[in-house]
């Protein structure tokens, strides 16, 4: 039999003027609440990341046609617009935060726009969005060394924990990326999956450390969403982004072994 696969939508800003650095991952409000609407007339339902995971860990039950919606970062957007839409459908979810980047005692001044603040995050909570990790200061955590990634990892939860009364269980790589020592290192601190990117339905055989998300973009139609959400020509839609992060991880691999090189002399 084929194994499942379940469609996981990463969303990051719902802003109608978002600015320069978030406009292409920003989506519409109206585009969203269309997106929402679409995922009820065809019979879709949403389930939190920590309830596929143990869904897939335990072999319990999942819906008919489960999908995940994500938020990544943690824009203001998330509460003002999507929150209301996903509350008029009963939709689970997600929200990623990066808890530097968040408005209130922690912020680091990272944030790339209009972000939550903690009331906003833990109205979300009491709104039953699942509240996952996604670093302190949202770096790409494979280039940092292993102190950095265990303050990262750490941290992020502790102030998750402090904030809203209980630890997150789920985390999302920054950007994307990861590394076999970054997924032991989200496993050793607690978190028990994670999300990368992939553009790819999500499988339980990649493991629960790295399931693979489909990005929703501002460019993103109803049909492109459509055929995301059924699991139609993802490869096709996203050939040229898979092109693309191939080109990046060589020039990204190749900074690495620099900086080890420079290490290793001095």
């Amino acid at each position: 039999m084929r194994e499942p696969a379940v469609p996981i939508l990463m969303y990051h800003s719902i802003a109608t003027a978002p600015n320069d650095a978030t406009r292409a991952l920003s989506v519409a409000p109206e585009a969203f609440a269309e997106q929402m609407a679409l995922l009820g007339d065809l019979k879709i339902t949403p389930v939190s990341t920590a309830q596929l995971a143990e869904s897939w860990r335990s072999g319990g039950p999942l819906p008919e046609r489960p999908v995940l919606i994500t938020f990544d970062d943690g824009y203001e957007g998330v509460h003002r617009h999507a929150l209301p839409v996903l509350a008029e459908h009963g939709f689970a979810s997600t929200l990623f935060v990066s808890t530097g980047w968040i408005r209130g005692a922690y912020d680091t001044g990272g944030g790339l726009d209009t972000m939550l603040d903690w009331d906003q995050v833990r109205e979300l909570a009491d709104a039953q969005v699942e509240i996952g990790g996604h670093s302190h200061t949202h770096p790409q955590l494979d280039e940092i060394d292993d102190d950095a990634l265990r303050f990262e990892l750490l941290r992020c939860k502790e102030i998750v924990a402090d904030e809203l009364g209980a630890r997150p269980v789920s985390f999302a790589y920054p950007y994307g990326y990861s590394s076999r020592r970054v997924r032991e290192a989200v496993r050793e601190a607690g978190f028990a999956q994670s999300l990368a990117v992939g553009n790819a339905l999500a499988r339980r055989r990649q493991g629960p450390y790295a399931l693979r998300r489909v990005t929703v973009r501002r460019s993103t139609g109803v049909e492109e969403f459509t055929r995301l959400v059924e699991g139609r020509a993802i490869a096709l839609d996203f050939a040229r982004d898979r092109a693309l992060t191939k080109g990046y991880a060589m020039v990204r691999r190749a900074r690495q072994v620099r900086r080890k090189a420079i290490r290793s002399r001095v």
